[in-house]
């Protein structure tokens, strides 16, 4: 059925684009054949395709190589120029009344010239600007794009209002990010001025499509389609946005196609009445029958059904009805799915819930949160790359990443992609970290920036709510740019910003589909009404969701740990392979320099080193020839850390703290750096992603150490749904350091109800650390099994790992089991056998191949306590590999212990 609809709405198109002959908008891309130069025309490059950068037009992407994010700054002081010729033909002038000239993403500030006179200015990369060039185009036209310096334009602005007496800050970035002042004064990537995760490239370019749009009324821009359903059908409230560069109103006809859903086209006719020129959307309503609609379902709990949905709109002048000169066929084809969501803060005997509930399911929140893929906005659509991030989400049981606010607007491609393996997105509006200027030129251009996003996102069954800004609520409560004796002032900005400006352009545009938008993050949600949006403490554990780091606590502890409603960013720092340092490293440099360079967190290396040493062995000397041991055991001390914050919160679901998110800090890079992410720059997986693998499994057993009871508090916690108790056995195995097998087994009955978390038991330590066994000699492993089948398994350590007694050599040994390769399906894989004599911890498998970039193990960092674990192996590489055991490399922390 599926395929026979698809067919049909197929033949519809070409019939569509068939029928409409000249009449139909005609799109002419503007992707290759520009060229670019400085101010002094001492540099010029041509043969350039779009989308496009300075950096990456000079220089590829070798500002993520050496300590070039320093030495090619001088590309961000200087202005540049893209230019292109082009031709068009005069009868295709002739025949139309409009010839848009549209710039999907300019960054940032530029002025537009074509055949020598300004066409218009830009001032916001994350807007689109349109002009109707037609009075302008001739046979043989010349297009130029002069832009500025970001650094020099953003001083500008900033020195603007010193003059006035007005600082807006923060001025400057910490001194160890190496970055660029005033990001705030332009609409453009903050974190393109560096960040504590990222480096400083002030990119400038034409990042996004060029393209000349001839027409005659109106063509179609977006379309929204926001979904409700009552008992007996699904309504598509459905608004097609459209363009129209004519000063009258204009009469259309819409024909709607759903071939999965409607016997028949729906045709939405203003012969009689017309459509507004200074608003041109045509809306209207269409019920389904509840039966006819498959829901769509966020990863883990269903299918992700979408339907496709294709819009032709006929817009004419003349009201005898359209003429071939006088009319526009436009079209427009999307994919949308049918789920409800709903964001919960009822009223509770001690603050608010705060919850997502979907399709009338209350959903705990797993996932994580998203920075631009690229620190070059003109790299940062790569689908390869996103497709990947959004894999390594979903194969990780996350079912929510947050698009954080410092960043951009992802690409179609993203959000599209998130529908399609069920990916929530909490979507960030791009002001992070700072204050933001409100005078009406800003206000404006934000309005716009707000409008534009909202109209492009809102159809996606993914996009779950919106945020205003990112941390710049708590940023005032918490004075962090001492604002001062003009707090009242920055107040009043905020409000006039967030509420008066974003949040009112959202919640007309991205309506009735998705909660009302969030004002912040932190924040104490619906509560922070009462206090005008700015609380005392945006941090309340009892409201809202919670941001949490603390680098001096024992992140080991659980006790460490807010109890909050929902936990949107927390996480601790590693660092990346030594095989992506390689890979970065200028021929003299040293990796232990490279990163002390790139460690842009104020604290220097102090956060990773202390949580390494508060468990683990200390490292060697901290020199290059000792770096694997440092890379690998920040890597076990981070991915320990933020299982133990993450499984805390999962813990919490159902007790009186009612926990129901947890977002951790961060999916990605931006390039080889310590950072807080899971998957590094080349999109191989930490230690960290591995777990995450399997500390966010649907069907989880939790062990987690209570300071006050002497305790262990045991909690399982399902989160598919249905209505069938799962009958499982936990068993609790005491293992000495020293041996293979547990010494001590102890077997009882659970029953897991569906979308749940329960306690199901609170184990003294006192009880298991008896006779031979103690804190220091033993370790507890728990496991949830179903028929014999392993379910989840979790461990204790009751010690620090490194005072542990009787630690052995494992006499690890490696073997290839098996092989197979098929280049023309590009399966490329082996399994791995890892044979151990004594238990051995944390064991880590690297390849170390020249042919290989990326590659993924079913398993890594893994606890091994008996003899023979099987690890399957898969490349990307679209060739086979061959393999020996001397391309694995396996390390475990036995070795630094004897």
């Amino acid at each position: 059925m599926f395929l026979r609809n698809t067919i049909i709405l197929a033949i519809v198109i070409i019939e569509c684009y068939r029928n409409a002959n000249s009449e139909s908008v005609k799109e002419v891309e503007f992707t290759s054949g520009w060229s670019i130069k400085n101010e002094n025309g001492s540099i010029t490059k041509g043969n350039l395709k779009l989308p496009s950068g300075i950096y990456s037009s000079l220089h590829a992407e070798d500002v993520l190589l050496s300590y070039n994010d320093v030495n090619m700054r001088w590309i961000a002081y200087d202005n540049w120029t893209y230019s292109r010729t082009f031709k068009v033909e005069k009868s295709d002038i002739e025949n139309v009344q409009f010839v848009n000239l549209t710039f999907h993403g300019i960054d940032t500030i530029s002025t537009i010239y074509l055949n020598g006179d300004v066409l218009g200015h830009t001032d916001n990369m994350f807007v689109r600007y349109t002009f109707n060039v037609r009075p302008q185009l001739k046979e043989e036209n010349l297009l130029e794009i002069a832009i500025k310096s970001p650094v020099w334009a953003a001083k500008s602005f900033a020195d603007g209002f010193e003059a006035k007496n007005m600082t807006i800050p923060p001025n400057c970035p910490n001194a160890r990010y190496h970055g660029e002042c005033h990001m705030n004064m332009l609409r453009k990537m903050q974190a393109s001025f560096a960040w504590d995760w990222g480096l400083a490239a002030p990119s400038m370019g034409i990042w996004k499509t060029v393209a000349l749009e001839y027409y005659q009324v109106a063509l179609i821009r977006d379309i929204d389609v926001a979904v409700s359903r009552n008992t007996s059908h699904w309504v598509m409230n459905i608004r097609v946005f459209l363009e129209t560069g004519v000063k009258k109103d204009f009469y259309g006809e819409l024909t709607f196609y759903a071939v999965e859903l409607l016997s028949s086209p729906v045709v939405v006719s203003f012969r009689n009445t017309t459509i507004k020129y200074t608003d041109p959307v045509v809306q209207f309503f269409q019920a389904v029958p509840v039966e006819d609609v498959a829901l769509w379902w966020p990863n883990g709990y269903g299918e992700q059904k979408l339907y496709p949905l294709h819009f032709t709109m006929n817009a004419w002048l003349d009201k005898q009805g359209p003429k071939p000169r006088d009319r526009t066929i436009s079209q427009k084809s999307i994919r949308i799915g049918f789920r409800t969501i709903e964001l919960i803060q009822d009223d509770l005997d001690d603050g608010n819930s705060f919850y997502f509930r979907v399709n009338g399911v209350p959903m705990f929140m797993k996932g994580t949160n998203y920075i631009p893929t690229h620190i070059l906005p003109e790299l940062s659509a790569d689908q390869n790359r996103i497709r990947l991030l959004i894999a390594g989400a979903k194969d990780a049981h996350m079912n929510m990443i947050r698009v954080w606010g410092g960043g951009i607007y992802e690409s179609d491609f993203f959000y599209d992609l998130a529908d399609l393996n069920g990916i929530l997105i909490w979507q960030d509006m791009m002001f992070a970290c700072a204050m933001y200027p409100t005078h009406s030129p800003f206000l404006d251009s934000v309005r716009t920036e707000v409008i534009q996003n909202a109209k492009r996102l809102s159809r996606h069954a993914s996009v779950a709510i919106f945020a205003t800004n990112n941390e710049n609520e708590v940023a005032l409560a918490q004075d962090w740019y001492s604002t001062g004796i003009n707090r009242e002032k920055f107040d009043e900005d905020y409000r006039k910003l967030y509420v008066g400006t974003i949040n009112h352009e959202l919640r007309i545009i991205a309506h009735s589909s998705r909660p009302d938008p969030l004002i912040s993050s932190p924040s104490n949600g619906v509560k922070g009404v009462e206090d005008r949006f700015i609380s005392k403490n945006p941090q309340d554990e009892k409201y809202g969701d919670v941001h949490f780091y603390d680098v001096f606590k024992d992140s080991w502890d659980p006790d460490i740990y807010p109890r909050p409603r929902f936990s949107s960013e927390y996480g601790f720092q590693s660092l990346p392979s030594v095989g992506a340092w390689k890979r970065v490293l200028g021929k003299n440099d040293k990796i232990h320099d490279l990163i002390d360079h790139r460690q842009h967190h104020p604290y220097g290396m102090l956060p990773i080193t202390n949580m390494v040493m508060r468990h683990l062995p200390t490292p060697p000397p901290y020199d290059d020839p000792n770096m694997e041991a440092t890379i690998y055991l920040s890597q076990v001390a981070q991915a320990m850390s933020v299982k133990v914050e993450t499984e805390l919160y999962r813990s919490l679901r159902d007790t009186e703290y009612r926990t129901m998110g947890a977002l951790y800090w961060q999916l990605n890079d931006v390039w080889v750096a310590p950072s807080w992410s899971s998957i590094d720059f080349y999109g191989n997986w930490k230690i960290l992603h591995y777990w995450a693998k399997e500390f966010l499994a649907p069907t989880s057993i939790i062990a987690l150490h209570d300071s006050r009871s002497k305790s262990i508090n045991l909690t399982l916690v399902r989160d598919d749904i249905g209505d069938k108790v799962l009958e499982a056995d936990v068993t609790m195995n005491t293992f000495l350091w020293s041996e293979l097998y547990p010494k001590k087994s102890i077997t009882w009955q659970a029953e897991l109800k569906p979308n749940s978390g329960h306690l199901n038991k609170i184990i003294p330590l006192d009880q298991i650390f008896v006779d031979r066994f103690s804190p220091s000699n033993s370790f507890v492993q728990f496991v949830l099994s179903s028929k014999a089948n392993v379910i989840s398994r979790t461990y204790y350590f009751p010690g620090t790992i490194k005072s542990a007694v009787g630690i052995k050599d494992p006499k690890l040994k490696v073997q290839i089991s098996s092989r197979y390769c098929r280049t023309e399906s590009t399966l490329n894989s082996y399994s791995l056998s890892i044979q151990v004599e004594h238990p051995a911890l944390f064991v880590y498998i690297e390849i170390i191949h020249n042919s290989v970039n990326t590659y993924r193990l079913s398993k890594n960092g893994f606890m091994q306590v008996d003899p023979i674990q099987m690890v399957h192996l898969e490349f990307t590489n679209k060739k086979c590999i061959e393999l020996t055991t001397d391309n694995i490399k396996v390390t475990t922390v036995n070795q630094y212990m004897v």
